[in-house]
């Protein structure tokens, strides 16, 4: 694999600290910060598919009206955790799930990162409180798009890959390790929540892990 500059469409330390962590060391991740992306991105899909597109054709225009000519392309994912007993809820809408409240007015929104997590947790027990099944996945889905400096072969099309981790959601809390629903879920094959166990296993098995691997296959290609 040549080596390649590309921007992962996000600011959020723990997703960018996981990504990095699991690319190849020829694949240099920057984050919005590093290219002085501010503006705030309106996911409006109704599908993790939707919204990783959104996400990443606004900041590939951006770095076109930019000038970026020394990024390779950018990259941008979504995702979600879809209970079974729930109907594959919350899916596309995990990260404020605490704040759909089933037809009463929706809860004031947080403003502190650790209190949604702690919230859309609490959220997913309630719903589960009683249930004998479970079952759950956490499913990400990556959209990249090559930047017309890029020089790479079948730039014109947006890749897409995906990401999944069969397991169930635990009965209470376990762990301090992670971040939003890891405490809480179990991936099949372990006794642990992803918030109990080290860093190393979860970014070998994760839904994240297993898109950047897919990814990082279709760029070898």
């Amino acid at each position: 694999m040549r080596d390649m500059k590309l921007v992962f469409a996000s600011n959020n330390a723990h997703k960018l600290d996981e990504v990095r962590r699991i690319m190849p060391a020829e694949i240099e991740v920057l984050s919005l910060n590093d290219i002085g992306f501010e503006a705030e991105i309106e996911e409006t899909g109704t599908t993790l598919e939707e919204n990783s597109r959104i996400k990443v054709e606004a900041v590939y225009h951006w770095i076109l009206d930019n000038g970026h000519c020394t990024l390779d392309g950018v990259f941008a994912d979504d995702t979600g955790l879809e209970i079974d007993a729930l109907g594959g809820k919350p899916g596309v809408y995990t990260a404020r799930w605490y704040r759909l409240n089933d037809g009463m007015s929706a809860a004031a929104p947080l403003n502190d990162e650790m209190m949604i997590f702690a919230a859309n947790r609490a959220k997913a027990l309630r719903e589960l409180a009683g249930k004998t099944d479970r079952g759950a996945q956490f499913r990400t889905v990556i959209t990249l798009i090559w930047t017309q400096e890029s020089g790479v072969r079948n730039q014109d099309a947006p890749l897409q890959v995906s990401g999944i981790v069969r397991g169930r959601i635990a009965e209470e809390e376990y762990g301090e390790g992670g971040f939003g629903y890891d405490p809480v879920f179990i991936p099949e094959g372990y006794d642990k929540t992803f918030g109990e166990l080290p860093a190393e296993i979860k970014n070998s098995i994760s839904h994240r892990a297993r898109a950047l691997q897919a990814l990082v296959k279709a760029l070898n290609c």
